[in-house]
């Protein structure tokens, strides 16, 4: 976003948020729904590769941890620095936790628009590829499938002759070695 965005979309949803801490329902209301919009790119930009409805499941977890915090926002500071701090790490929190193979830039530019690329996309997936290159190949192939390309354990099992059970069993040991090379590395 240019500064002057940034500037006009301060001086909306500033206001808004003051008179939600006050009790305006309405003014509660609009602020949710600007806020919506700006951390559906977070999560576009950080993680689109998952399905839209996974990305919708995590912008409503991040609409519950900017609610649950609401009364933390200090009136003298920025609204969008307070809403991206938040969303920052309700994302980090909710990548561990899923455990996104993607690498994420914690430092990464969060000012980005919407549509400005797929530069982040393009880092994810060649961190992805790099960390699953240091795998044995099966054990690859199977997240690749499973975790990247949101194929079903049983689609897996049949193209590789193998149990679902199977699958699933080398799908979980194929994630913890995963994290251990990514803590090893410092990733």
């Amino acid at each position: 976003m240019m500064d002057e965005d940034v500037r006009d979309l301060e001086g909306e949803l500033a206001p808004l948020l003051c008179a939600a801490l006050k009790g305006d329902q309405r003014a509660y209301a609009l602020f949710l729904k600007e806020t919506t919009c700006i951390l559906r790119s977070m999560v576009a930009l950080r993680i689109g590769s998952l399905p839209q409805d996974s990305q919708e499941d995590i912008l409503q977890e991040m609409l519950m941890a900017l609610h649950a915090k609401r009364n933390t926002w200090d009136m003298n500071t920025p609204v969008l620095a307070w809403i991206r701090a938040i969303a920052r790490y309700k994302l980090i929190d909710i990548q561990r936790r899923r455990r996104l193979l993607a690498y994420v830039p914690l430092d990464a530019d969060l000012k980005a628009e919407p549509g400005a690329g797929d530069v982040p996309a393009v880092l994810a997936a060649r961190d992805s590829e790099s960390l699953l290159a240091r795998l044995d190949p099966r054990s690859a192939r199977i997240v690749r499938a499973v975790s990247l390309e949101g194929d079903s354990m049983a689609e897996v099992g049949h193209r590789l002759s193998m149990s679902e059970g199977a699958i699933r069993v080398a799908l979980h040991r194929a994630i913890k070695r995963l994290a251990a090379i990514a803590r090893k590395d410092d990733i």
